[in-house]
C-alpha cells in the first residue's frame, strides 16, 4: 500500500528530527504541512528539491489558539489529515534544587501540553473519517530517570501515558505510537541545552555513536505506512541500545 497522495502534519519541522520526518514523508509522495515556532523555508526548499510540495505555518504548540488556528487553516475539510508526526520539543539540563518553577512549567507546556493539544486536534480530524496514524515523540528518557533532567523526563513519561490512553480510545481505526529516540545528532544536544560532560556521556551506549535524524524519520514513515498497520500503543526505541526494555 502506497502512502503517496496522503496528507501529513509535521511539527518541529524547521530542523532536526522534524525536518527529516517531513522530507522522508514528502519523498514518498505525501503532501506535508510543516509547522514550527521558527521559519521552515529551508525545509520547504528541501522538499521542493525532492519533487514534493509543502505548506508551512508558525505554531506555538503550547498555545491552544495557535494550535487550533493551524487546523482551521489547513485541515478544516473533513478527511484532510491522514498522518500526524509530532516532533516539537525542548530540553533543559539543571539540578533539581536549582530548577525554577518557570523552567519546569515551560518544559511541561511544550513537551506535554503541546503534545496533548496537537494530538487532540489531529485525532478530532481523523475521527471524522475513522482512519489515521498518530506518531508522537517521547525519548529513551521516557523509560528511565536521569539526574538533572527531571522536568524533561517527566514530560516524556507523560507523552507515553497519552500514547497508551489514546491508542485504546481510538482503536481500531486510528493507531497511536511514539518514537523514543536516544542521543540524536541535532541542535537539542548542543551545549546550550546539555553540558559537554553529558553530551560525552550520551555516547556510553552499545553502538557508541549519535543517531542521525534520518534514522528516526525512517521509523516515522514506516509507522505511517502499511508496515505500521498492526502497531499501536507502543514506544519504539531508536536509541543505539541506550534502553533495552
Amino acid at each position: 500500500m502506497s502512502i503517496a497522495g496522503s496528507t501529513a502534519l509535521v511539527t518541529g519541522a524547521s530542523r532536526g528530527i522534524g525536518r527529516a520526518c517531513a522530507e522522508s514523508l514528502a519523498s514518498k509522495g505525501v503532501k506535508v504541512t510543516i509547522v514550527d515556532l521558527l521559519d521552515c523555508s529551508e525545509t520547504v526548499e528541501a522538499i521542493a528539491a525532492l519533487g514534493g510540495k509543502a505548506d508551512q505555518g508558525i505554531c506555538d504548540v503550547a498555545d491552544e489558539q495557535s494550535v487550533k488556528a493551524v487546523f482551521e487553516r489547513h485541515f478544516a475539510v473533513p478527511g484532510r489529515l491522514d498522518f500526524l508526526v509530532h516532533c516539537a520539543g525542548i530540553i533543559h539540563e539543571r539540578p533539581l534544587l536549582e530548577t525554577p518553577i518557570d523552567e519546569f512549567d515551560k518544559v511541561i507546556a511544550v513537551n506535554l501540553r503541546g503534545t496533548f493539544l496537537i494530538g487532540r486536534e489531529a485525532l478530532r480530524c481523523m475521527s471524522t473519517t475513522g482512519s489515521g496514524r498518530v506518531v508522537l515523540t517521547s525519548s529513551d528518557m521516557g523509560y528511565y530517570g536521569r539526574e538533572t533532567f527531571s522536568p524533561y523526563v517527566a514530560s516524556k513519561h507523560g507523552v507515553m501515558g497519552l500514547v497508551r490512553s489514546w491508542a485504546k480510545e481510538f482503536a481500531p481505526a486510528i493507531t497511536v505510537n511514539a518514537l523514543c529516540p536516544g542521543p540524536i545528532d541535532t541542535a537539542m544536544l548542543d551545549t546550550q541545552n546539555m553540558s559537554p560532560d553529558w553530551r560525552e556521556r550520551e555516547l556510553d551506549i552499545p553502538l557508541r555513536r549519535f543517531g542521525q535524524p534520518e534514522e528516526i524519520a525512517e521509523m516515522a514513515t514506516f509507522l505511517c505506512g502499511e508496515g505500521g498497520a498492526y502497531i499501536t500503543g507502543q514506544g519504539i526505541g531508536i536509541n543505539g541500545g541506550s534502553v533495552m526494555p
